[in-house]
């Protein structure tokens, strides 16, 4: 059978997210031609398990070197455009990525559709100064050369594209699940363990949000020895600078560093007894609005999530998956944690453990609808 041909835009190889999904399509059985960039100041290096072309290096908060970036890259678009041929469809994610896409879908005959998939809302689309009505503007054009948005949140749709982009097209909510392919970890057993010591409380991820480090800091300070605060993943020094200053300043918070995808999660998550899974870094917009794939890694290994009330993410934690608190801040964390009690804490675990895995891991089924 012949595979289904991609060509997939992403603004940085290393990217978690981006990785996840390209990985996605290859085990779903598309033939997946990738056109990246690598910021290098955000993540760690790691070559591309794909057929790649490299876009070139840019960095992240940098507008005109990113710019600079998009016209350096035309030329090697024009150079591979052979390469291209046969695609059916190209899916570009971010605004970087849907110029480079719809100028490669006018390089290729016949032209393969286009697909915008976004899965943030970034501030520079949210603003109200002249930069930002230009964003919007550019994407506005080119939305009308794309044949389907893809939303990781519904929020993104019902807040953003519809009402600021007067976006009516076909909308693919695909969320930001677990991705285990065919030999990924299992989901463990309902039958819970009661669990005994202080409460861990876990960030785990892209940690990139300043808000939430102070805020876990500041409980971290309050509770001392009644929570330890563990947290995995990548950390963005260019967004949080002050990180190492403040892991060394409580001896209750620790960080452990990146980790396997998936193999990893289910120690990660068997480990804590609770999530921070609430973004708060673009507070009102991206970061009320979106989904994130913390909420799903943890629900499929039974880890209870807290998030705050009136956000996507709340409204999706007090669908069972957790608690909420009513506002991001210390006072309110400190009193939730302060409240929850071991028996709590593990009938939420096995509660979640009960719910289907549908809910959490991506199916093959989904990834395939959402670019033909």
């Amino acid at each position: 059978m012949t595979r289904r041909r991609l060509l997939v835009f992403g603004f940085d190889a290393a990217e978690a997210a981006q990785r996840r999904r390209i990985r996605a399509y290859l085990d779903c059985g598309f033939d997946v031609l990738g056109f990246t960039m690598r910021r290098a100041n955000m993540t760690h290096d790691a070559a591309p398990f794909w057929d790649n072309v490299d876009l070139g290096l840019t960095r992240n908060a940098a507008m005109g070197q990113r710019l600079s970036a998009l016209a350096r890259a035309l030329p090697i678009l024009w150079r591979n455009r052979r390469r291209m041929r046969g695609a059916e469809t190209i899916v570009a994610r971010n605004l970087d990525m849907l110029v480079l896409g719809a100028a490669a879908q006018a390089m290729v005959r016949p032209r393969p559709r286009l697909i915008y998939e976004c899965l943030d809302i970034h501030g520079l689309m949210t603003g109200s100064g002249p930069a930002s009505r230009a964003a919007r503007g550019l994407e506005r054009r080119l939305l009308s050369r794309v044949s389907a948005l893809v939303v990781s949140s519904p929020a993104f749709q019902r807040e953003y594209f519809g009402p600021v982009q007067g976006w009516t097209g076909d909308t693919r909510l695909v969320e930001n699940k677990l991705w285990t392919g065919p030999d990924g970890p299992a989901r463990p057993s309902p039958d819970v363990t009661p669990r005994t010591g202080p409460i861990v409380l876990g960030w785990v991820g892209t940690l990139r949000c300043p808000q939430s480090l102070d805020l876990l800091a500041q409980v971290a300070a309050r509770m001392g020895d009644r929570v330890r605060i563990r947290m995995h993943g990548i950390v963005h020094h260019h967004a949080l600078p002050d990180f190492d200053a403040t892991l060394a300043a409580h001896p209750n918070l620790s960080f452990h560093g990146a980790y396997a995808y998936p193999g990893g999660l289910e120690e990660i998550y068997r480990d804590c007894d609770v999530v921070w899974a609430q973004d708060l870094w673009q507070w009102g917009t991206n970061s009320t609005w979106l989904l994130p794939n913390r909420i799903y890694e943890a629900g499929f290994f039974g880890c209870p999530s807290i998030a705050v009330a009136g956000t996507e993410t709340g409204r999706r934690v007090e669908a069972g998956l957790g608690w909420t608190i009513p506002a991001p801040k210390a006072d309110a964390l400190v009193d939730l944690l302060t409240r929850l009690d071991r028996p709590a804490l593990d009938d939420r675990r096995r509660a979640i453990l009960q719910m289907p895995a549908s809910h959490f891991r991506q199916s093959a089924e989904e990834i395939g609808a959402s670019v033909t």
